[in-house]
């Protein structure tokens, strides 16, 4: 007789399976990856300059590399201003044509011809108004989306590297050395983090590689502490004194045995983790702590929000995004937890 094919399928397939069987959480999960493509490819989107441009035969591509003002009649060697009424008077003309974005407008660039003031509310050229800096308000919300999204991502394989790295540390070898690392990570978890970062970002100038160093030598606490406790769990079982039987080393039996068996936990709080990183992106840009002046951001647009009460094109639209990828976060952790629950068939 042939085995069923639910007992044929190794743990990492049923677990696929049952993730797939979550509809809530196998959707949320193919549409953060949607949005994830979409805010990679941004600059096809939502870009002020053309994808393709023809003056008088001549082909270029300013989505690459944009020509200077004389390349399309103008009298200077500056890079071209495309929203300069000009230039598309230049390009109404028979013969030169250019295909533009799908929303004609950059994060970091500002329309100085419009006539109404700044923050603007919806219109034919500003679908979802401007910000009270005169940038429209589409490309901030999927610039800044993209540099949330990676900046979350970054920060949760950087923490969960040194939490799974420290973890594995502990639980495997005990001891003096689970001890002596339990200790400085109490110490270490009692410096106060906000103020650690109002320290260093009066003295160096913001950056989002710093703010990404500071933020992961504090996020890899808590999962240190699930990985350590499934070491100390599967160090004992009989897989792994046969492994040392064998005669192999410690750093083979914990590659090879014990990390592939004690990842359940890591990966289920992947999602999570996820979230938290760009909810803490989001608080200290609202702070003032977070990116660079000029970078689009989620929570540059949250303070906007709350000083212009008014416009509700710039909170409205913030908050539907921000609340959508964390939704979807969520449900993409909660069908991973359910996948891996070995009490679930």
């Amino acid at each position: 007789m042939t085995a069923p094919a639910s007992i044929a399928l190794s743990p990492n397939r049923r677990a696929w399976a049952r993730f797939k069987r979550n509809r809530v959480g196998y959707l949320s999960f193919w549409a953060m990856l949607a949005l994830l493509a979409l805010s990679l490819l941004a600059e096809l989107v939502s870009n002020d300059r053309p994808l393709v441009a023809v003056y008088q035969g001549q082909w270029s591509f300013p989505v690459l590399h944009n020509p200077p003002e004389r390349a399309y009649g103008g009298d200077f060697d500056t890079p071209t201003d495309w929203k300069d009424p000009f230039i598309t008077e230049q390009f109404n003309k028979p013969g030169n044509w250019r295909l533009r974005t799908i929303n004609p407008h950059s994060a970091d660039s500002t329309d100085y011809f419009q006539k109404a003031a700044n923050p603007a509310p919806p219109s034919r050229v500003n679908w979802l108004g401007t910000d009270e800096a005169g940038r429209d308000m589409i490309a901030r919300l999927l610039y800044g989306f993209r540099v949330s999204l990676l900046f979350g991502l970054a920060l949760t394989i950087a923490g969960t590297a040194i939490g799974v790295f420290a973890g594995a540390l502990q639980g495997y070898f005990g001891g003096r050395i689970d001890l002596g690392v339990q200790r400085l990570i109490e110490i270490w978890a009692s410096v106060p983090e906000l103020y650690l970062l109002i320290i260093f970002a009066s003295i160096f100038a913001p950056s989002l590689l710093l703010l990404l160093v500071l933020l992961s030598l504090f996020g890899w606490i808590g999962l240190s502490n699930y990985v350590r406790a499934e070491f100390l769990r599967n160090r004992g079982l009989e897989f792994v004194k046969a492994a040392r039987a064998l005669g192999l080393s410690n750093r083979q039996i914990i590659w090879r045995h014990l990390l592939p068996n004690s990842m359940t936990p890591v990966i289920t709080f992947l999602p999570f983790r996820m979230s938290d990183a760009i909810l803490a992106l989001v608080s200290l840009d609202f702070l003032g702590l977070g990116v660079p002046p000029g970078v689009p951001s989620l929570g540059d647009l949250v303070r906007q929000g709350k000083s212009n009460l008014d416009s509700w094109w710039i909170i409205f639209p913030t908050f539907v995004v921000l609340v959508l990828s964390l939704l979807l976060l969520t449900f993409i952790g909660e069908a991973l937890r359910d996948a891996f629950d070995t009490r679930k068939s």
